[in-house]
């Protein structure tokens, strides 16, 4: 496969690290690193540019960023997640995958009390992949339970619609199944998928 253009938003979290370490290691893709202090964390290299950007509210340096990027990993969560998302949205990547929390269409089976109707932090979340699903971006949503990490193959991918009996999640597994999409950008188009931890 040819060498992608990747831009990971949130570049600087503890995903967006193990993710950046990952790719680094085992691909020969180019990195675009987006987060408030990228500058700080990364220096650039023939493989790596880093863009110091408030995706919030710099939609302008944002967008100059994600031109010409194959994908979009979008790692960052927070109460001004459905902003982010609709500036996103306006930049018109070419692939997103966007990562969200499991419960907010309800369907935690086990553990409700996270489930949007019972958990107020959930909304943000909500509305953010509400506007993605609705846009014509070809998407993927991760939705992710509390992330720690483990084994990469200790997950159950769950679709839209479906109940989820876990509310954990291991970083490995994620990346495993971003690479996944990265290198067969068809897998899971347009789709939420939760990504949690076997029973």
């Amino acid at each position: 496969m040819k060498n992608m253009n990747i831009a990971i938003l949130g570049a600087t979290g503890n995903f967006g690290i193990a993710l950046t370490s990952k790719l680094l290691a085992y691909t020969d893709h180019n990195l675009t690193l987006i987060s408030r202090n990228a500058g700080n964390k990364f220096e650039d290299n023939y493989r790596i540019k880093s863009k110091s950007i408030d995706a919030s509210n710099n939609i302008r340096d944002l967008n100059k960023a994600l031109e010409n990027q194959d994908l979009v990993y979008c790692a960052i969560s927070g109460d001004f997640i459905p902003v982010i998302a609709d500036n996103i949205i306006n930049c018109h990547p070419k692939r997103l995958i966007f990562m969200a929390t499991v419960g907010i269409y309800n369907e935690l089976e086990n553990a409700s009390h996270l489930n949007v109707d019972n958990e107020q932090l959930q909304i943000p979340n909500q509305y953010a992949v509400d506007l993605i699903e609705n846009s014509d971006v070809d998407y993927t949503i991760f939705r992710l339970g509390l992330m720690d990490y483990g084994d990469e193959d200790d997950y159950v991918i769950t679709k839209k619609g479906e109940s989820v009996k876990t509310h954990n999640t291991t970083v490995e597994s994620v990346i495993k199944i971003a690479l996944e999409i990265i290198d067969n950008p068809e897998l899971y188009s347009r789709e939420s998928i939760s990504i949690t931890k076997k029973e």
